[in-house]
């Protein structure tokens, strides 16, 4: 039995605290069948805790989040606070989760499910049995780089500057994590920068190599620039297996991955720090998906992100495979049966609420283990 596991909810905003819900439900369901049981906290996050706290995430949230096991975010922003400063937009308070947990390797799989081969865009023969991981380095880079800032240069002119910057740990750090992944995958990573034309990518190849030749010689190791593995995505995506890559190009090629599935609802992802001496491993999971203002409060968004990245929390925080791989199939099963939400409904299927989708999958579950 796995006893008493903290894990902290931020649900924040817009859907976020909708898909919450159902995972809620998931944790409720194995409490009872399956005696894996949480200790569950919840805080408010982004734009939720701007409204009460006046900040997007307070110091005594992030203590939370540091003496939890894990953390399950749901989403945060929308237009309310959008006209905000940057420092108390409800972005920065992920950001300052992020940085603050030591949460450095980023986690996004694009795996397009059988069921959905024809929602993505792309046709199925390009899509279907799709399965890329993409490993973003989430804590350096043109995000938190010094000097940055917008300052008046003239009458009329300004001038805005971020730094892009990275160490040799920091590159060798994620890295490690993407030839560790790609061992336990089809062995493959794929390193992708802008080292022609950028120093700090010149950097990341020499570093990535260099360690490759010292750890990983058992992972074929290739690199692409950014601009091309963007054209790959949509013209083979199934060459690639790991994908790792800095901050900004991680951020912007894992949406264009995730829109290959066919819809944001769908995915998950993981962020990950440094395993501590005492074996805990910070970790924050949520959807790939945003608090998307438009439909929050209608019951109609996709759970299945949250609830798949629950199914991560299980298997990367608390070593649950088992009841990873029953929620998993149990995703699959539904799909499989024509369930669907308004973002992935096709012809024949049948369109349910946030809650209803939930439930089904929560039957399958139970289906799955009598």
């Amino acid at each position: 039995m796995t006893a008493n596991k903290k894990l902290l909810l931020l649900p924040g905003d817009g859907i976020g605290p909708e898909v919450m819900g159902e995972v809620r439900r998931v944790v409720a369901w194995l409490g009872t069948h399956r005696a894996v049981r949480f200790d569950v906290d919840e805080r408010p996050v982004g734009g939720a805790a701007i409204d009460r706290d006046g900040v997007p995430v307070t110091d005594e949230t992030l203590a939370d989040a540091q003496a939890a096991d894990a953390v399950l975010l749901g989403a945060v922003g929308g237009p309310k606070w959008e006209n905000l400063d940057f420092e108390i937009r409800p972005e920065a308070g992920l950001l300052r989760l992020r940085k603050d947990l030591g949460l450095f390797a980023n986690l996004r799989p694009a795996i397009v499910f059988p069921a959905l081969a024809d929602a993505s865009t792309l046709k199925r023969e390009v899509v279907e049995g799709l399965d890329i991981m993409i490993v973003r380095e989430l804590t350096g880079g043109v995000y938190f780089g010094e000097p940055r800032g917008i300052t008046e240069i003239g009458p009329g002119e300004r001038q805005g500057v971020n730094t892009q910057v990275y160490t040799t740990t920091e590159i060798r750090r994620i890295a490690a994590a993407a030839f560790d992944l790609a061992r336990k995958r089809q062995g493959r990573v794929c390193s992708v920068e802008k080292a022609n034309v950028m120093e700090s990518g010149r950097l990341w190849r020499e570093e990535v190599i260099r360690l490759h030749g010292e750890a990983y010689g058992d992972v074929d190791l290739s690199h692409m620039y950014a601009d091309n593995c963007a054209m790959q995505l949509v013209r083979n995506p199934k060459q690639f297996d790991v994908i790792v890559t800095d901050n900004l190009f991680g951020d912007m090629l894992s949406d264009e991955a995730a829109m290959l599935t066919g819809s944001l609802g769908m995915l998950p992802s993981a962020s990950l720090g440094a395993r501590q001496e005492s074996g805990r491993l910070p970790a924050l999971y949520e959807p790939v998906h945003g608090s998307a203002p438009d439909i929050a409060g209608q019951g109609i968004a996709n759970p299945i992100a949250a609830l798949m990245s629950f199914g991560m929390m299980l298997r990367y925080s608390f070593d649950l495979a088992a009841e990873a791989d029953l929620l998993e199939g149990a995703v699959h099963a539904v799909l499989d049966a024509g369930i669907r939400t308004g973002d992935i409904m096709s012809p024949g299927g049948t369109q349910v609420s946030t809650q209803a989708m939930g439930e089904a999958i929560v039957a399958e579950m139970e289906k799955a283990a009598t």
